[in-house]
């Protein structure tokens, strides 16, 4: 058994398609692409852990109907447009708004929206968010998993790995790190 994450799907939404330049003609084709690029790397076997906007304006007939068709034990963190609805109708394992897993023994916070701090960062817990649409940058340890900015599909603990090794390294001081040595100007000095 392998375990994905993915975010933000938003099956049904005509208007994410122009709003994140989403390269699909019409929302049936990039429904369909969707679910094809989901099952092409997720097998029934597998864990997805969708970190929020399932779907949006999306029948619920249709939204049920996408849903069956997804390989996969799936989990829902839920999104700012999960929050009614079908979506929450669903059979999905579990519903959280945040929560904490473990792979490989790496443990990665879960939430829809960028956090900017979260439980044991500073002991290497990676923070995996959606919302943004790849608008909001990532770091050595948190980035966006939603499908605008991972080739509209699930990504593994691997993928995420490797990306993350590209991102600008996290730096969080409080009362107890040593700040890097500088000048500090005060302006009229």
């Amino acid at each position: 058994m392998r375990v994905f994450f993915t975010a933000d799907t938003h099956f049904g939404h005509r208007g994410i398609l122009g709003m994140c330049s989403r390269p699909f003609d019409d929302i049936d084709s990039h429904d369909r692409a969707l679910i094809d690029a989901w099952n092409a790397v997720v097998a029934p076997e597998d864990t997805v852990w969708h970190l929020g906007d399932f779907a949006y304006r999306c029948g619920p007939q249709q939204t049920r109907r996408i849903f069956e068709q997804l390989n996969g034990t799936k989990h829902l963190i839920r999104g700012n447009h999960d929050h009614k609805g079908e979506t929450l109708r669903l059979p999905w394992a579990s519903i959280n708004d945040l929560t904490e897993v473990t792979v490989d023994d790496q443990v990665f916070v879960l939430c829809h929206y960028g956090l900017r701090t979260w439980r044991n960062m500073r002991r290497g817990a990676i923070h995996l968010f959606g919302h943004s649409h790849k608008r909001l940058p990532g770091t050595s340890q948190c980035i966006d998993v939603g499908v605008d900015n991972m080739s509209y599909a699930p990504v593994g603990v691997e993928t995420i790995r490797a990306r993350l090794a590209e991102l600008p390294q996290l730096v969080f001081l409080d009362g107890t790190d040593e700040e890097p040595s500088m000048t500090l100007q005060t302006a009229g000095r």
